[in-house]
This record gives C-alpha cells, sequence and structure tokens, in this order.
C-alpha cells in the first residue's frame, strides 16, 4: 500500500517536472520557433508515454491492475491539472492566453499520450507473461503439480 500512495505523490512531480522543463527550453533556447516548439511538444509527450510505461509495467508485477490504476489515474489528473493551470505561467503566458481550443487540445494530448502510454507498459508486461495475474497462477499451477499425486483404492 505504501508503494501506491508514494506513487500518488512522486508521480505527478515527475510528469509537472517534464512539463516544466520543456517550457523552460521552449522560453529560453528556442524563442518561438514553430517547428521547434512542436518537435519539442511531442517529445514531451513522448517523454510522458515512456513513464506512464514504465510505471505500469512496474507496478502490474507488483499488483492487480485493480489496486494500482485508480493511484495512477489520480497521479495523472493532478498533473494534468498542474500542467494546464499553473504551467503556462513558467513560459510566460496564462492558461487561456493561447485560447479555449488551444487549452482543451492539450489535455486531450495529454490525457492520449498518458493512456497510451500505460496501456502499452501494461500490455508489454501481459505479453511477456510477468504481470501480476500470469504470475499468480504460475505460482498456482507449480504448487499443484509439486504434491505426490493421491492413490486411490477402488
Amino acid at each position: 500500500m505504501r508503494d501506491r500512495k508514494l506513487l500518488l505523490g512522486v508521480l505527478p512531480g515527475v510528469l509537472f517536472a517534464v512539463n516544466v522543463l520543456a517550457r523552460l527550453i521552449n522560453r529560453f533556447a528556442l524563442e518561438g520557433e514553430p517547428a521547434a516548439v512542436d518537435r519539442l511538444s511531442f517529445g514531451m509527450f513522448a517523454v510522458l508515454a515512456v513513464i506512464l510505461a514504465l510505471v505500469s509495467f512496474v507496478m502490474g508485477r507488483r499488483y492487480p491492475l485493480a489496486q494500482w490504476s485508480p493511484y495512477v489515474g489520480a497521479g495523472v489528473l493532478i498533473a494534468l491539472a498542474a500542467t494546464v493551470l499553473i504551467g503556462p505561467f513558467v513560459s510566460g503566458g496564462g492558461p487561456f492566453a493561447d485560447g479555449v481550443d488551444a487549452f482543451f487540445v492539450q489535455i486531450a494530448f495529454y490525457l492520449g499520450f498518458t493512456a497510451a502510454g500505460a496501456i502499452f507498459g501494461y500490455l508489454v508486461l501481459i505479453t511477456l507473461g510477468k504481470d501480476y495475474r500470469s504470475e499468480s497462477l504460475r505460482r498456482l499451477a507449480e504448487a499443484k503439480l509439486s504434491k505426490p499425486r493421491r492413490v486411490v483404492r477402488r
């Protein structure tokens, strides 16, 4: 249980830090070059997807999906709120400085990339047969096979 609560505290911070780093690079290094800004933002979303893939891979090995997924989902939602409401102030603007449509597009990209990363990480885990359920079924099969066969008299 401690790992999952720690996940809820650390995951939003890491996701928000990636966003802040991308915004600082955009503000000071790129200085508004549209093509570079687009590449940087898609790179940031790709990093977020990789982080969520790793988190779901690690947590999927230790706990059943129903136990860790609410914590990861809540962590992503907290990071999303911080990213769209606090993050724009880092780059010298406001949440709605680029318009309402840009605000909702950012939310859609954020949720899409993080969900895709988490799903991909969990599917890789299932494919490898290392998820919590597969491991518990493997242990059950080993326990059944390790017991000697009962002789039945007729």
